[in-house]
């Protein structure tokens, strides 16, 4: 089955472009077009895509908004974020609201239609700028350690041997927002992997080996 994914920009001459790098793949399907996020909204609504590759500034409705609220919408979405973009401002409230993945226009045709077929399996696509600036968040003392309530409820989880599964089960949130949360924990405890955080965690403090959190 083909990926089927819209496509929202506010310049139609962006979008053209866009449409045909997948036209001629049997992989994807095209299954609708906006110029704006309520737009989008609605034409994702109608359409139900796998995919939904967005700019992340345009008329009437942030970038970050439109992510969220189709993140709640329908959960099961993943939004590729693709745009001019790459400061601290853009990248961040993106990524936390949900994005399965941020690229920069400048991405090759390959590249974009690998990194749509990746954010379609669910896993997480950083051009390396935007790497980049979430290495330089993580160096940043602040957010070395400042996890928020959620966080640490994902963490103490994690520390106990639950599964992505069972953590969204246990908080009432989709498992793409556990990956969501995971990747946020181990940026700014500067680790790699879930081992690494619980262990971080533990050595700063976060987590205490009695802790219920």
């Amino acid at each position: 089955m083909p990926i089927r994914m819209i496509i929202v920009d506010d310049h139609p001459v962006v979008r053209d472009g866009l449409r045909g790098i997948f036209a001629d793949d049997d992989a994807f399907e095209v299954v609708g077009e906006a110029a704006d996020g309520p737009e989008a909204l609605v034409v994702a609504m109608r359409t139900d895509p796998d995919v939904v590759l967005m700019d992340l500034r345009m008329p009437k409705m942030s970038g970050a908004e439109v992510i969220r609220r189709l993140r709640e919408a329908m959960p099961g979405v993943r939004v590729l974020v693709l745009t001019t973009f790459d400061d601290d401002a853009d990248v961040l409230p993106a990524i936390e609201q949900g994005a399965t993945g941020y690229l920069l226009k400048d991405t090759p045709r390959a590249d974009l239609r690998r990194a749509v077929q990746a954010a379609a399996r669910g896993e997480t696509v950083l051009s390396p700028s935007v790497a980049g600036v979430l290495a330089h968040q993580a160096h940043r003392p602040e957010r070395q350690t400042l996890l928020s309530r959620r966080e640490l409820e994902v963490l103490g989880l994690i520390a106990r041997g639950a599964t992505n599964r069972e953590i969204a089960a246990k908080l009432f949130i989709t498992e793409a927002t556990v990956k969501t949360h995971l990747l946020h924990i181990f940026a700014k405890l500067k680790v790699n992997d879930r081992a690494a955080a619980v262990a971080a965690a533990y050595e700063t403090g976060l987590l205490k080996p009695a802790t219920d959190t």
